[in-house]
């Protein structure tokens, strides 16, 4: 199997964060498998990517901590030379309007899906960047349809938090593209996890799948798919890409 180094994986316990992290391991990269609160589903994961003969450790975590994000990346120094971040870990909310969102609301939104990405972003260029001693590497970013989309009369401020991250994926990779690290994202549509029903809504993919252009909802492995390719060297010219795998729902007229 390809050594190609350690990827970490933020939220990798479930869904699009537990499909790619099983990818990475088949590829050849050595996988941590950051969760925040389900260590089994974690040590699942990682015990599927040993059991085919990859490497994989597990790491709790709160990307929205600093303290945990500093711990985080000192678990995967100790794995070997950090290659990839993926940063996968977020949440949503009960569908709100604006006008009844509480500050607690907002303050946990942007600091788990926005500011923990950037947090460990930080942390991976350090490692990464030729200009700090690293071997370069690839930052993949998960933004969202909602970001293109304004998810109103629902997560208007999780379309915001994602909205964040694009711009944020566009200005870091050009502050770094000289120096090895190339960052991109992926704005997945319509997946099926159960994202949806910590938000407060378990059938909103079968409610939706009728009305979205390919009429069906992606998989997880679709986005760990697009997410393992701009991470790996094949998308060695690709950094500040955002890639849509939203099945056309982010198309805007």
């Amino acid at each position: 199997m390809n050594d190609l180094g350690v990827m970490i994986v933020t939220g990798g316990s479930r869904g699009i964060g537990a499909a790619t992290a099983r990818l990475a391991g088949a590829a050849g990269y050595a996988v941590l498998v950051n969760y925040a609160a389900d260590a089994a589903a974690a040590a699942a994961v990682a015990e599927a990517i040993r059991a085919a003969g990859g490497r994989a450790e597990t790491a709790r975590g709160d990307v929205g901590s600093e303290a945990d994000v500093l711990a985080l990346f000192e678990a995967a120094d100790r794995m070997g030379r950090l290659a990839a971040l993926v940063n996968n870990a977020g949440v949503v909310d009960q569908p709100s309007r604006v006008a009844d969102m509480s500050l607690a609301r907002l303050e946990r939104m942007f600091r788990i899906n926005t500011i923990g990405s950037v947090l460990c972003a930080r942390e991976a260029v350090r490692r990464m960047s030729t200009t700090r001693g690293g071997r370069g590497g690839a930052i993949v970013n998960l933004s969202s349809a909602a970001a293109k989309l304004g998810a109103p009369d629902q997560y208007v401020d999780y379309a915001a938090a994602k909205g964040a991250i694009d711009a944020f994926t566009v200005g870091l990779a050009k502050e770094v593209a000289a120096e090895g690290v190339r960052v991109c994202a992926v704005r997945p549509g319509i997946i099926e996890t159960d994202i949806h029903a910590s938000g407060g809504l378990p059938d909103r993919v079968a409610q939706l799948a009728p009305s979205l252009p390919m009429r069906r909802p992606g998989s997880a492995d679709e986005v760990a798919r697009a997410i393992l390719w701009l991470a790996s060297p094949e998308a060695s010219y690709s950094t500040g890409a955002i890639l849509d795998v939203s099945g056309a729902r982010a198309i805007l007229p």
